[in-house]
């Protein structure tokens, strides 16, 4: 597994980490027994980077890092969390009061003393200009509350507001074949600055594992059946804002792109190690259910792809997507 540097946390980490929205909620129902696999699975293959949140499941993904996190003391796994969501998303609720309301409860959740790094988890647009809330965020690292703070954005404007801001460690970001547009911008500006990115929804929701067709159905406490239109959060979220048949019939051009270009990984490796291949990319932030799955997403950090493979991609993007999604985030 290769590691680069997290951005301004000065943090080494996998290429490949771990997505952990799934084990909270949202994505179907996991045993406990089953996400803990999940979390083993994953550090014995190399990641060495897990996301979550505090909303995830109500904090039942932090807690079960956090069970995680004490039966393996001396991991080394770096933890980001996010905060935000607990409240309805108005800029006035991005105060001090609530920061350390929900630290607090992020620390108990995980059982951490100091939280490795924060993201404001896709907070409204006026907050990226809102002075206060970042210099309550750097109270909090003087504290120790938190050792260093990001930001998880929807759009560019607002990855690169976050970038301008001198003690934003990361940004994380929808990036992924079905979604180029940080590449423009974002990705340049986050690695002059010396931000750290973190890809994520890095296969569009599953779309990138080629195995959709349009006859596929979901649970219906997936978010793949209750948002597809944006009915409770962002549908960017969402098979990345792609619609659900345009989507299915480009990533089946994509698998057949993917088996050209490594004919011994599977689709959904080819997808991440694409994203892993942008150098001003930190680590890429995949979900897994099972521990199989969790190896194999492991793997891709070591798949090498031609350069060719690249303008395969933008190309595909081009006629199929950039018409429908590049306008919007």
């Amino acid at each position: 597994m290769r590691s680069r540097v997290l951005g301004r946390t000065g943090r080494s980490v996998s290429v490949i980490g771990l997505g952990t929205w799934q084990l909270g909620a949202d994505w179907g129902a996991v045993e406990e027994a089953d996400a803990l696999a999940v979390l083993d699975a994953a550090a014995e293959a190399g990641v060495t980077v897990f996301d979550t949140a505090d909303v995830y499941g109500d904090g039942r993904s932090e807690q079960l890092i956090g069970t995680w996190l004490r039966a393996n003391p001396g991991s080394g796994v770096t933890v980001a969390t996010k905060m935000g969501r607990r409240l309805p998303q108005l800029p006035e609720h991005y105060s001090m009061e609530h920061f350390r309301a929900w630290n607090d409860r992020s620390r108990r959740n995980l059982g951490v003393d100091t939280l490795d790094l924060v993201q404001l988890h896709c907070p409204p647009t006026a907050v990226y200009s809102t002075d206060r809330v970042f210099d309550d965020l750097d109270a909090l690292v003087a504290d120790g509350a938190i050792a260093a703070y990001g930001v998880s954005v929807e759009t560019v404007e607002e990855a690169l507001a976050a970038i301008a801001r001198p003690h934003v460690a990361s940004v994380q970001i929808i990036l992924n074949a079905f979604r180029l547009k940080p590449l423009d911008a974002v990705l340049p500006a986050a690695q002059e600055a010396g931000v750290g990115i973190i890809a994520r929804v890095p296969l569009a929701s599953g779309l990138l594992s080629g195995r959709y067709t349009v006859d596929t159905t979901f649970a219906a406490d997936d978010h793949r059946t209750y948002n597809r239109h944006g009915e409770s959060f962002d549908v960017g979220e969402t098979f990345s804002g792609v619609d659900f048949a345009t989507g299915v019939r480009a990533a089946q051009e994509f698998a057949g792109l993917a088996a050209e270009a490594a004919p011994d990984a599977t689709t959904a490796q080819v997808a991440l190690a694409w994203i892993a291949a942008q150098p001003a990319v930190s680590t890429v932030i995949p979900g897994a259910r099972n521990p199989e799955q969790a190896r194999a997403n492991a793997a891709a950090g070591a798949i090498e792809l031609p350069a060719s493979f690249d303008a395969a991609v933008r190309d595909l993007y081009d006629r199929e997507l950039r018409a429908a999604i590049h306008a919007r985030w």
